[in-house]
C-alpha cells in the first residue's frame, strides 16, 4: 500500500510522486520523464535499482514504464493506434525482442466482471502464432523470422479453485517459453489516471492486487523466466475519494491536525470500497485493442 492511512496504488510513478510531495530525494531511484506534445503522452521510466529504493518506493527493484495519456478514454482508432505503436516500443525493449522468442501472454482476471476483465479481452485479439510455427515452420506464416505466441486465460481462484501461478506453471512447463506477458487491471491513487494510464514494467506483477485480494505473484523468481507486466488502472481506492475530498476542504488546517481529523474519519469500512468509471465496460474494450495490438505490433518480426 501507498500514501495516506494505507491508500493504496499499483503504479510506481504514484509513489514517486509521493516523495516528490514531500521533498525526499530517493536513494537508488532513477526517474527519467519525456512528454510528446503531439499525442499529448507523458512517459515516465522510473528504475529502482538498489533494495534501498525498493524498500522506500515499496515496489521491487526493476524497471517501470508508465504511460499517461489522457486521451485514451476518447474512441479515436487512430489516436489510441498511435499508443499502441509506442506501447509497442517499449515492449521490444523490456523483452529484448532482437531474436526469435516463445512468448507467452497470459491475461489475468475475472472476464464476468467489466472492471477486472481487461486481461482476458486482450487475448481475444492477439495473433496467435505458435501452433502455426509448430505445424507448418516459419513458412506457415511466409517470413523468414516469426516469434511463436501463446495465449492463457487462467481465470481466477474461485473459478478453477487453483492458484493461478500453479496453472501458468504446469503450462510454461509443457511449452518452454522464453518469457511471460501478464496483463492485469490495476488500482490507482488518483481519480485522473483511471483507464487513461498504462504501466509496463519487468518486475511481473500480483494478481487481484488492485483490489488487495493478494496471491502469488507472477515474477522471475517464481516463474523461472522473465515476466513483463502490463496494468490499467480501472478502479480507485474508496478511501482515497474521501481523503482527496476532505483534504480539499481542510487545507488551511495545520498538517497535524488535518492527518488526526483523516485517520478518524476514514475507516477500515471504506478500504474495502473499489470506485469505477460508469462507461467502464467500452473503456475497457478500447483499451483491450490498444494493448493487444501493441504487442502484435512489438511481435511482428
Amino acid at each position: 500500500m501507498s500514501g495516506s492511512f494505507g491508500i493504496r496504488t499499483d503504479l510506481a510513478v504514484e509513489s514517486k510522486e509521493k516523495y516528490e510531495k514531500d521533498n525526499v530525494e530517493i536513494k537508488g531511484v532513477a526517474i527519467h520523464e519525456e512528454y510528446e506534445e503531439s499525442l499529448d503522452l507523458n512517459t515516465t521510466v522510473v528504475r529502482i535499482q538498489t533494495e534501498q529504493g525498493a524498500r522506500a518506493m515499496e515496489k521491487p527493484r526493476g524497471t517501470y514504464i508508465t504511460m499517461e495519456a489522457p486521451n485514451l478514454i476518447v474512441p479515436d482508432e487512430d489516436y489510441h493506434r498511435e499508443i499502441s505503436v509506442a506501447l509497442a516500443h517499449h515492449l521490444r525493449e523490456l523483452l529484448h525482442l532482437e531474436k526469435e522468442k516463445s512468448i507467452l501472454v497470459v491475461g489475468l482476471g475475472n472476464r464476468e466482471i467489466t472492471p477486472d476483465a481487461l486481461g482476458p479481452r486482450v487475448i481475444q485479439n492477439l495473433k496467435i502464432t505458435r501452433h502455426i510455427v509448430k505445424e507448418y515452420g516459419k513458412a506457415g506464416m511466409g517470413k523468414e523470422r516469426v516469434h511463436q505466441i501463446s495465449s492463457l486465460v487462467p481465470g481466477v481462484m474461485a473459478q478453477t479453485g487453483m492458484e493461478t501461478m500453479e496453472i501458468i506453471r504446469g503450462v510454461i512447463r509443457e511449452t518452454d517459453p522464453d518469457a511471460v506477458i501478464a496483463i492485469d487491471a490495476l488500482a490507482a491513487r488518483s481519480v485522473r489516471r483511471l483507464n487513461c494510464t498504462i504501466q509496463v514494467t519487468d518486475t511481473g506483477i500480483n494478481p487481484g492486487s488492485g483490489v488487495c485480494n493478494h496471491r502469488c505473484g507472477l515474477n522471475e523468481e517464481s516463474l523461472g523466466i522473465p515476466v513483463i507486466g502490463i496494468g490499467v488502472p480501472t478502479v480507485v481506492d474508496g478511501a482515497t475519494i474521501v481523503h482527496d475530498a476532505i483534504a480539499h476542504l481542510l487545507e488551511n488546517l495545520e498538517e497535524s491536525e488535518m492527518e488526526e481529523f483523516l485517520q478518524e474519519l476514514i475507516t477500515p469500512r471504506l478500504h474495502s470500497m473499489f470506485v469505477t468509471p460508469k462507461d467502464v465496460d467500452e473503456t475497457v474494450k478500447r483499451l483491450s485493442y490498444t494493448i493487444s495490438e501493441g504487442i502484435n505490433i512489438a511481435m511482428e518480426a
